[in-house]
């Protein structure tokens, strides 16, 4: 068996979106854990013989991303800055983010990876004498793509794409 490390799960958010091509940076730097929770919608119930029932109906996936130390030359943190100053809600706080199976075999440099739209909650901004830090979470609006994403490139194409 073999383990697989961390590093090679890579997270990418879009710092430019409704623009013509999207801007990928990978998340990860200042950050020591990083993990989508699910957060599964389960009920259970109980019927008159005594049997329990467990159905799984949804996720409602999110993601916290802190630290996030801004950067003057990261378009992400561009793309964050918007969002406080202009309080930006609705679909001007969405972008997309990739998740890419690094640990996977490439082919022709390209990794296993799945896209979705996120929206991007800023939960504070500020921080302590270490750095302007902007702390996020991403909510998965759960239109989740598998397809293939080139690190060098970064770019993202489609499975069913043409």
């Amino acid at each position: 068996m073999a383990k697989i490390e961390r590093k090679y799960l890579a997270h990418y958010l879009n710092a430019t979106p409704g623009t013509e091509a999207a801007t990928y940076e990978r998340l990860g730097s200042d950050l020591e854990e990083l993990s989508t929770e699910l957060g599964a919608e389960v009920t259970t119930t109980k019927n008159i013989l005594g049997e329990t029932s467990v159905n799984l109906s949804s996720y409602e996936a999110s993601a916290s991303v802190e630290p996030f130390y801004a950067d003057k030359a990261s378009k992400l943190a561009t793309f964050l800055q918007d969002i406080i100053d202009n309080r930006k809600v609705l679909d001007d706080a969405k972008t997309d983010y990739v998740e890419v199976h690094t640990w996977e075999e490439a082919v022709s440099g390209k990794y296993t990876a799945y896209k979705e739209t996120v929206v991007v909650e800023v939960t504070s901004y500020g921080g302590d004498y270490n750095g302007y830090q902007i702390p996020f979470t991403l909510h998965f609006c759960g239109d989740r793509v598998k397809g293939k994403f080139d690190p060098t490139t970064k770019t993202f194409t489609a499975d069913d794409a043409a």
